[in-house]
């Protein structure tokens, strides 16, 4: 069977048997949620309702008023105790909704099924996926509805569903593909539907044979849809990658995939539309991976959004150790946190707590010019001189060398013998630069 790949790219452990033959337990209802009214790229919403007010499962909470945005839905049924600004694992505080709940878990009178998708038109599916609050639930957090709605000069002929899920330790998406493949493939096929697509992939990491067996079956009947094996390597989930590996085709320079023909989205993202289609239920829970070297008892959970991560680690047994650090995501492209009293939000897809002694970070030391982060880099960049020049605040010499391209993959880092904090200089340097950009 043939493997798709793509150029540079880095092989850190894997670290995922803790979890990958976990099934998805459905975690406890909280008793508190804190709901950020922002759980995506664009802009916030505006909160629907007030403190004091009575809210049901699955009840619009938070308005979506620009065309870069998605709604809030609770993810309880209760009364709203408190709206104001609460730390969000994105790393900035953001105005929430604090719902408590009343024990009845009665669900809103509009999630009802939207109805058969073959009877629902474009407009009508994109609608749904609106309504939902779908957004991308890899992580990114960019409105779903957006993204199936390129202009009319960007034509699109082909869908990839990512399931590489490189991210180490991270077995959501895997136990997503197995556990409910058919709603992958539902998914999928109403983006099809929704972009007038005769052509889809379910890309998948070779070391998933179980999930590509699982999907190979569930696309059998599927003439439009091909199961697409990709080698084992990370990036490989990134999703310009991930269309250069399965299509050969190359996003330009500050491109994006509609750019040539393409739109990618992942694996959770499409059980959403599924789900939200099938059962009207918005985005009021998602899969997380609970793993690391200080967690007692790794596990994927189903979690409702706005569920605190110290309530999520609690019912995986607690820490068993003294916390070193704890990341939101995976240890590559995720961010720490100072306290586990955050909410999940909808682009939360792990929870990873280490212990002392593996999130020790080594000593710097000076860069030997061997090259290797230049060989590795997916996007042909030279972190070390974007680094550099991010370092001496000289952003105008680092945008020269293409910084924004960066994908903030951390390969560099990872690869570097000595150890420089190349992602963070580099991500320091594009935050600046974006910042001139729009103050000029």
């Amino acid at each position: 069977m043939k493997r798709f790949t793509f150029r540079g790219g880095v092989h850190p452990p894997h670290f995922k048997k803790a979890t990958e033959k976990l099934s998805v337990e459905k975690a406890k209802i909280p008793q508190v949620v804190t709901i950020p009214l922002q759980q995506h790229i664009g802009a916030p919403c505006e909160p629907l309702v007030k403190v004091g007010d009575k809210v049901k499962i699955g009840q619009k909470i938070g308005q979506a008023n620009a065309f870069v945005s998605a709604p809030i839905h609770s993810s309880i049924a209760g009364t709203v105790k408190k709206i104001a600004s609460f730390d969000s694992p994105t790393g900035s505080k953001v105005q929430c909704i604090v719902i408590e709940s009343d024990g009845s878990n009665e669900v809103h009178e509009d999630v009802r099924a939207k109805g058969e998708l073959h009877n629902l038109s474009k407009k009508e599916i994109l609608e749904i996926i609106k309504e939902a609050g779908i957004t991308g639930m890899g992580g990114a957090g960019f409105p779903t509805h957006v993204k199936l709605s390129p202009p009319p000069d960007k034509p699109i002929d082909t869908v990839i569903i990512n399931g590489a899920e490189c991210e180490p330790f991270l077995t959501a998406d895997h136990r997503m593909m197995l556990e409910h493949p058919e709603k992958v493939v539902f998914g999928l096929k109403a983006i099809m539907k929704v972009l007038d697509v005769r052509k889809g992939f379910i890309g998948i990491e070779d070391n998933k044979p179980d999930a590509i067996k699982v999907m190979e079956e569930a696309v059998m009947n599927e003439p439009d849809i091909d199961v697409a094996p990709v080698r084992t390597k990370y990036p490989q989930g990134d999703e310009k990658r991930l269309i250069n590996a399965i299509t050969g085709r190359e996003v330009p320079s500050g491109g994006l995939p509609m750019d040539v023909g393409l739109v990618v989205n992942n694996v959770g993202t499409a059980a959403a539309i599924c789900d939200a289609i099938k059962t009207g239920m918005p985005v009021i829970e998602r899969v997380v991976t609970i793993s690391g070297s200080a967690i007692n008892e790794p596990k994927n959970l189903l979690v409702r959004i706005g569920t605190s991560f110290k309530e999520v680690i609690e019912q995986c047994g607690g820490y068993k150790s003294d916390l070193g650090k704890l990341i939101s995501g995976g240890p590559m492209m995720g961010f720490a946190q100072f306290t586990d009293e955050i909410p999940v939000i909808k682009g939360t897809s792990g929870i990873l707590a280490l212990n002392k002694k593996d999130a020790k970070i080594p000593d710097e030391q000076p860069c030997i010019r061997c090259g290797k982060c230049v060989s590795i880099c997916p996007v042909n960049l030279e972190p070390l001189f974007i680094a550099k020049f991010s370092q001496k605040r000289l952003y105008d010499e680092a945008e020269k060398y293409h910084a924004l391209d960066c994908i903030e993959c951390g390969s560099c880092s990872f690869i570097c013998p000595s150890k420089r904090k190349l992602l963070q200089s580099i991500r320091t340097g594009k935050r600046e630069i974006i910042s001139k950009r729009k103050k000029s």
